[in-house]
């Protein structure tokens, strides 16, 4: 299992970024550490879901934990849950 470690801000100017790295890591079981975030745009929840959508398609894993409160809150104010963000089993 690869493992990603997130940017603590997550806007408009790391999506570039976060979408790389996730496509890095494609074809295998990926952990993703959000415990740092502190703020997750709209269009870095939108990548996170469609690697979720990706990853789950190709019958791989992919789980966010551990996740900052603010990384959790962001979830709800976007109205997205959890599974949204993840495949797999541990979804």
């Amino acid at each position: 299992m690869a493992d990603l470690t997130l940017a603590a801000k997550l806007d408009l100017s790391h999506v570039a970024e976060l979408t790389s790295s996730i496509r890095a890591n494609s074809g295998q079981d990926l952990a993703i550490d959000a415990s740092r975030v502190t703020h997750l745009g709209a269009l870095a929840l939108q990548v996170l879901v469609s690697a979720a959508r990706n990853w789950g398609e190709a019958g791989f894993d992919l789980i966010i934990s551990p996740r900052s409160d603010s990384f959790d809150e962001a979830l709800t104010v976007f109205g997205v849950s959890l599974t949204d963000v993840q495949s797999g089993e541990s979804a």
